[in-house]
């Protein structure tokens, strides 16, 4: 899968998504992951990309210029038969989930639009973007942490990014129940022990334990 991800702070979302299990599906080949600065295709003698809303108000909005032809861009290098879906991050979107993130795998490339100041030009949602996804219901200076997380929970389900389908087929969520509690070495810590039944080298007693501490943590 392909990531494009425009945006007015490239270096903000390359810092996170170079590193760690992201960065390392980069450089194997699994992902790629391409940043495109906005501000590069205005037109403007300045490269301004907001202006004034109409009707006023506070605040700037981006312009529809610079994003149309940063997604025209896009486009002319996605095959025409794959499977796109474009995406602007938005507190007003269909909110992120782990069945989302399932969803949005099965596409070949996805194009992540990060808002900024107010937002964007409605133009450029009616024009260009198929649909508005959040993070929960709050309000961050702009879209490029959103689309990280969205980068990272879509990556991490495709085939590669992590060691094996188990690391996130029976995680947290995912299985439709909370972690149970986990543990490593030492056994005993501070006076805190680890319980017994996962010391015991018992497998059926580990995994009963194990469900009945999801389901209470979950129904808690």
């Amino acid at each position: 899968m392909t990531f494009e991800i425009m945006t007015l702070f490239p270096d903000l979302v390359r810092t996170v998504l170079d590193t760690s299990i992201i960065g390392r599906a980069q450089k194997a080949g699994y992902i790629d992951i391409n940043t495109y600065q906005i501000r590069d295709f205005s037109t403007d003698k300045h490269h301004n990309t907001d202006d004034t809303p109409y009707g006023g108000g506070f605040g700037l909005l981006m312009t529809c210029q610079p994003i149309f032809d940063c997604y025209a861009a896009i486009r002319e290098k996605i095959p025409e038969n794959d499977r796109t879906r474009v995406i602007y991050l938005s507190p007003k979107g269909r909110l992120f989930t782990h069945e989302v993130a399932k969803e949005l795998a099965a596409f070949d490339h996805l194009v992540l639009l990060c808002g900024h100041y107010e937002g964007v030009d409605q133009r450029v949602i009616d024009g260009i973007v198929d649909e508005e996804i959040s993070i929960g219901d709050f309000v961050l200076t702009g879209g490029e942490i959103p689309a990280c997380i969205v980068v990272d929970g879509v990556a991490r389900l495709l085939d590669g990014v992590l060691a094996a389908p188990e690391c996130y087929e029976e995680e947290s969520v995912a299985s439709g129940l909370l972690e149970y509690p986990q543990y490593t070495k030492p056994a005993v810590f501070r006076g805190m022990e680890v319980p017994e039944v996962l010391r015991s080298g018992d497998h059926g007693k580990i995994a009963r334990w194990r469900l009945e501490q999801s389901v209470a943590v979950t129904r808690e």
